[in-house]
């Protein structure tokens, strides 16, 4: 019944986004710059957490719009009703729905779903990862200095020592291609896919990874922090690779190359 509802909820709201898209809907803005919300982020998100509750009206919910409905239950659902959001705004179809479940702490399943390549990739713990239902795996590269990574950038930029137009700069500096698409989840998911071969970020949230880095894990690739350690969506940074690269990915992002 997991399985089930979390993949009903991302195409559902998927398909409400598809439906809205361009559709001239109301575009608020959020705290810092460019940080936007539409009113489709919250039709997605309220519609996400009506088919979590008609099954499981007792969980953990962790969305981006609305916060936290916090409850005793070990389950918790991570929502992102739109990941994207700019590009959704401005009429770009790059974005997602992304939905992440973890069970005492830990993530079992993620389903995310674009719906304009029609595009549906679910993940369960110990049970690899899947696109429209076929098995993906990541990439083989062995090099960064061969390698296409994606990244991302916060909408409120701290002058940070090494920060992400430093980091940035140190790897196309050197011819590396690095793209920004402007959703973390299909970053990920890209990865997973072996589109890409490594994404890092300074600044994410919970609920642009929760899905995502498991997605990228069960395919066969490596998530850390940018200290190598485990990840925690729960923590703002993110390496993600095919595993090969990931050390080498590390030292780069760190000035140590």
């Amino acid at each position: 019944m997991l399985k089930t509802t979390i993949l009903k909820a991302a195409q559902e709201a998927g398909q409400l986004m598809k439906s809205r898209f361009n559709s001239g809907f109301r575009i608020d803005n959020k705290e810092g710059i460019n940080n936007l919300v539409t009113e489709v982020d919250h039709a997605s998100e309220k519609l996400i957490m009506d088919i979590i509750r008609e099954q499981f009206p007792d969980h953990f919910i962790l969305s981006e719009e609305i916060g936290e409905v916090s409850t005793d239950s070990p389950y918790k659902w991570i929502i992102d009703p739109i990941d994207g959001t700019v590009n959704y705004a401005n009429g770009i179809p790059l974005c997602c729905v992304s939905i992440g479940l973890e069970n005492e702490g830990v993530m079992i399943m993620g389903a995310i779903y674009n719906p304009f390549l029609e595009e549906m990739y679910f993940t369960e713990r110990g049970k690899g990862a899947f696109l429209n239902g076929k098995p993906i795996h990541v990439s083989n590269k062995t090099e960064v200095i061969q390698s296409c990574l994606v990244t991302g950038f916060p909408y409120t930029y701290l002058d940070m020592p090494n920060g992400p137009l430093e980091v940035f700069a140190r790897l196309i500096r050197k011819g590396i291609p690095v793209r920004r698409l402007g959703s973390a989840a299909i970053d990920l998911c890209w990865v997973a896919a072996g589109r890409f071969d490594g994404f890092y970020e300074h600044k994410l949230n919970a609920w642009d990874s929760a899905a995502g880095f498991l997605l990228v894990e069960e395919a066969g690739g490596r998530v850390t922090d940018f200290k190598g350690d485990p990840y925690s969506p729960y923590q703002p940074r993110i390496v993600a690779t095919n595993g090969r690269i990931h050390d080498e990915l590390l030292r780069w992002i760190n000035d140590q190359a």
